[in-house]
């Protein structure tokens, strides 16, 4: 199977949405925008409210870089609150259980391999996703490379399920489908190392090593399934890579692929553009039917080093391998002491929007 940044089967991160807060914070919005207009049927309303409703959306959609004005308020807010990342981003109520995984000896060199090896990982997530009327059960994703005389590469899975869900019996049958893919051994992962010092755009941990991490907001339309050969394979420093799914619910897929097709007829312009929308569309549309689901995406990449001179020219290196395989990367200012997180097994149990 291939991961598609257009809409359809899969919905990367990328798109990423917006977090929980912003998502009300836009539905008042729209609220308090419908009832203006709506009064203003009866009697002109005063311009204040108007001019509060303009400023609201404003906030919420004018985006100076890769996040809105109300994103950049709340990263400010954070850094100048937090020093490292706090206990409660990854303290979900519910069960979450990790494993290594190593994946049989060739299987992503060979195309055909990895291919069976994605179609296997997408019906767990589609069994994922049809066991809640609400989404929230997340799958965490994590490769690791170690560089020294020989690199030594290192695969997590972790599931999260929230509370209320029968979380043995849904832990426990998708354990089963993971071990399908390759040898799978229980992990207790370690403790996230704290944050002592922090720079522009890396930090250091209480273990010695300095990172920097991006989350990937783009890559060409199609792959493969090579996003980690690309950017893990044949380098001179330490990376980790990190995906974190999150299944869609069979009638959240639904909805979402009604209200993407709309707004792309509605929206869009380009009529080469439009036909690629349409293509995508028929596409989510025909796994949809076969009983597929919807599967938010977000992709993270850290970078190592063992002071910060050395992890900013690994951050300068992973930036020019990105723009040679057409990746974009958003190195996350201001969020650095969050963002490491996600590329450990702990970033099963972030909260969407954790990292903004």
């Amino acid at each position: 199977m291939s991961y598609s940044l257009t809409p359809g089967y899969r919905v990367p991160a990328l798109q990423r949405g917006l977090s929980p807060v912003e998502t009300t914070l836009t539905k008042l919005t729209a609220g308090a925008g419908g009832a203006a207009l709506m009064s203003a049927l009866i009697a002109p309303p005063p311009m204040w409210t108007i001019g509060a409703v303009g400023a609201a959306a404003a906030l919420l959609n004018v985006a100076p870089g890769p996040r809105s004005v109300v994103r950049w308020a709340a990263v400010g807010y954070r850094r100048v609150r937090e020093r490292t990342a706090p206990d409660r981003m990854t303290a979900q109520p519910g069960s979450t259980r990790t494993w290594t995984l190593y994946a049989r000896h060739g299987t992503m060199q060979d195309p055909q391999g990895r291919a069976d090896w994605h179609a296997a990982f997408a019906r767990a997530l589609t069994f994922a996703g049809s066991q809640a009327r609400t989404s929230g059960i997340q799958v965490h994703a994590t490769h690791h490379a170690s560089v020294g005389a020989t690199t030594a590469h290192t695969q997590t899975i972790s599931v999260h399920v929230p509370r209320g869900l029968a979380p043995a019996r849904v832990i426990d049958i998708l354990e089963a489908e993971f071990a399908a893919l390759g040898d799978l051994v229980p992990l207790t992962p370690e403790p996230v190392p704290a944050v002592i010092e922090r720079g522009a755009g890396w930090i250091a941990l209480e273990d010695g090593r300095y990172a920097a991490t991006a989350r990937i907001t783009g890559w060409p339309d199609e792959t493969g399934g090579d996003l980690m050969p690309r950017l893990l394979l044949g380098q001179e420093d330490d990376r980790s890579l990190a995906v974190l799914y999150r299944p869609l619910t069979p009638g959240q897929s639904r909805r979402s692929a009604k209200w993407q097709k709309a707004a792309g007829e509605a929206f869009v312009t380009d009529q080469i553009k439009q036909q690629t929308l349409d293509a995508a569309s028929g596409a989510a549309h025909g796994a949809l039917v076969q009983g597929a689901t919807l599967v938010d995406l977000d992709a993270y990449l850290t970078v190592w080093g063992d002071s910060s001179e050395s992890v900013t020219d690994a951050r300068w290196q992973a930036a020019l391998v990105a723009d040679r395989h057409r990746i974009r990367l958003d190195w996350l200012l201001g969020q650095q002491h969050r963002a490491h997180v996600m590329t450990s097994p702990h970033g099963a149990t972030t909260r969407k929007g954790a990292i903004l």
